[in-house]
């Protein structure tokens, strides 16, 4: 039996957008966070873009209308009982996702497969810690979910294959193109993506150029759709950060040592687009 109905953990960017596509695609959804006005934030976010959609007359208000119907947005972990798949998409925390999880696990049916949306944990320590760790996979959508065609999918030591068959269809079945991953930290994508981040923090705090001159010179130089430090802001700061401590801790290598200038955004609040102030203000 295909999946038909996901729970997603989080209402924030990540899982509003992932909520947005399930729906779009004609799949039920409960959305869950820890308050009402994060969960109103959410929809609220979801709204606008399928408005957006309908504006350029790429949906019609009938089914966005659908769409939304298909969104039930609850506090309640309790209405997670029965779904075929559960999304965990929390911020970039070992120790809240590990929460989570055990929270998904406790409500959840054994043959219910829970998915995070980590960029860079590991899933065969996060699976470690679930009744039924055959059924946890990584699958990790890449900011804007609506727009952005990846998913990778990350296998776990303890990942069965009828898992990955399962989110490996579904990925399809959004229209999205997954690609399968060993579990490493960082997988493929942001391995690569952040230390190039990293550096680029390190050429703005040595004083070698502009913001601005270091993002058009990734921009036309290297055929990129969007500089580091805006692609930073973007992703969030505190995210970039977390995701080079994982590196640094994990490979114990210096080359992912995080870029003092980095840290001290984000001890300051700078977080990016989120905050309304990262390297650039918005």
């Amino acid at each position: 039996m295909g999946i038909e109905s996901i729970g997603v953990i989080g209402a924030g960017i990540m899982g509003n957008g992932i909520t947005q596509v399930l729906a779009a695609s004609g799949l039920e959804v409960v959305m869950i966070d820890i308050n009402q006005a994060a969960i109103d934030k959410g929809m609220q976010s979801i709204s606008a873009s399928f408005d957006r959609l309908v504006k350029k007359e790429k949906m019609s208000t009938d089914d966005k209308a659908a769409a939304l119907a298909r969104i039930k947005p609850s506090l309640d972990y309790a209405d997670l009982k029965g779904l075929h798949l559960v999304i965990e998409a929390a911020t970039e925390n070992k120790p809240i996702k590990e929460k989570i999880l055990k929270q998904i696990d406790g409500v959840c049916d054994p043959q219910t497969i829970i998915a995070t949306n980590t960029s860079s944990l590991s899933v065969t320590q996060l699976a470690s810690n679930i009744s039924n760790p055959s059924r946890v996979i990584g699958m990790h959508f890449f900011n804007p979910v609506p727009l952005m065609a990846l998913v990778e999918i990350i296998r776990g030591l303890q990942t069965d294959d009828a898992t990955h068959q399962s989110i490996h269809d579904l990925a399809q079945r959004l229209g999205k193109t997954p690609i399968t991953v060993k579990n490493a930290p960082g997988f493929v994508v942001n391995r690569i993506l952040v230390p190039m981040i990293n550096e680029a923090f390190f050429v703005l705090g040595e004083g070698l150029a502009s913001a601005e001159d270091i993002d058009n010179g990734m921009k036309l130089g290297c055929n990129q759709p969007i500089g580091p430090l805006a692609l930073a802001d973007l992703i969030g700061l505190d995210t970039c950060l977390a995701i080079m401590e994982v590196y640094f801790n994990n490979f114990n290598d210096s080359k992912y040592r995080p870029c003092p200038l980095l840290r001290e955004m984000v001890d300051a609040g700078y977080l990016g687009r989120k905050t309304g102030r990262g390297v650039y203000q918005y």
